[in-house]
C-alpha cells in the first residue's frame, strides 16, 4: 500500500497570504483543464473523489492542499489531522488554458500560479499533467519556465495514453523528450526533468508515478532519520537533481476541472 493513499484534504487558499505555513515539502500538480490532474492525483491516492471533477472546466480559483501523515488512511476518517505528524503536501493547482473563463479570473489565475511556482520556498518539485495527445501546449510552456528556473525538479505525465496506440505513444514520448532536452542552465546542463506515460483507465505508469513522487518529496526515506523542515526542502530538491534526471473554507474546497 502506498503512502499517497494517506492522502487527505487539509486547506484550500485563493491568496498568497493564505498558503499554510507549514515547512514540509510540498509536491504541486499542474495542468491545463481537461488535461486529467484531478484523475491521476484521485489515482495515486487511491481515493475517487479526493479531488472532484468538475462539468465546467476551469471553474477552480483555488491551490487546493492534501496531506500525507498525520492522520488514518483515507479522506474519510474524521479523526483530526495531526499537523506536527504531517510528512509532505500534495499541492493541486488551477488549471489554465479555458477559454470561458472570464478574464479578470484569467489574470488572477497567472498571478496566483507564477508567483506560487516561482517563490513558495517549501515547493520541492513540480508535476506537470498533459494530454499524451497534446503535450506542451503554449500555457504549458509557460509554466515550464516560470517554474524551471528554480532548478527544482519537473516530473511530466502523459495522461491518457490508453488513447494511443504503441507506434503513437513513443511518437508523444520522444517529442515531449525533444522539448524538455532543449532547456539548459547557464552552464549548458539539462535541468532535472523526467518522463513517463500514464492511464487511469488502463492503469498504465501508475507505480512509476507513485514512486517518483515519494522520491520527489523524500516520503521514500525513513522519516525518524530523516525529518524535513523548510532547509530540508531545498536540499531535498536539490540531492533529487542528480537522481531523477534522465540526462473558501478550509472543509469547502471548490470542485476541480477535468
Amino acid at each position: 500500500m502506498s503512502i499517497l493513499w494517506q492522502a487527505r484534504f487539509f486547506t484550500t487558499v485563493n491568496h498568497l497570504r493564505d498558503l499554510p505555513r507549514t515547512h514540509v515539502p510540498e509536491i504541486a500538480f499542474a495542468g491545463r483543464s481537461n488535461a486529467g490532474k484531478s484523475t491521476a492525483i484521485n489515482t495515486l491516492c487511491n481515493q475517487k473523489k479526493l479531488c472532484f471533477a468538475s462539468k465546467t472546466p476551469g471553474r477552480t480559483q483555488h491551490i487546493n492542499y492534501f496531506s500525507i501523515g498525520g492522520a488514518h488512511v483515507g479522506q474519510h476518517r474524521k479523526d483530526e489531522t495531526r499537523v506536527d505528524e504531517i510528512r509532505a503536501l500534495l499541492v493541486d493547482l488551477p488549471g489554465y488554458g479555458y477559454a470561458e473563463v472570464p478574464g479578470a479570473a484569467k489574470h488572477h489565475w497567472n498571478q496566483l500560479l507564477g508567483a506560487y511556482v516561482q517563490r513558495r520556498t517549501q515547493l520541492a518539485a513540480l508535476v506537470l499533467i498533459m494530454d499524451a495527445r497534446r503535450p506542451f501546449t503554449d500555457l504549458d510552456i509557460q509554466m515550464l519556465e516560470w517554474f524551471a528556473p528554480t532548478g527544482r525538479p519537473i516530473h511530466c505525465i502523459l495522461t491518457k495514453a490508453d488513447k494511443l496506440n504503441r507506434s503513437e505513444c513513443t511518437d508523444a514520448l520522444r517529442k515531449a523528450k525533444a522539448v524538455l532536452d532543449s532547456y539548459v542552465d547557464d552552464e549548458g546542463a539539462r535541468f532535472p526533468f523526467s518522463l513517463q506515460l500514464f492511464s487511469a483507465l488502463k492503469r498504465i505508469g501508475i507505480e512509476e508515478a507513485d514512486a517518483a513522487v515519494q522520491h520527489l518529496v523524500g516520503l521514500d526515506r525513513d522519516p525518524v532519520v530523516d525529518t524535513v523542515d523548510t532547509i530540508d526542502a531545498i536540499d531535498t530538491a536539490n540531492a533529487i537533481n542528480e537522481t531523477i534526471a534522465p540526462d473558501a473554507a478550509a472543509t469547502d474546497r471548490p470542485a476541480d476541472a477535468e
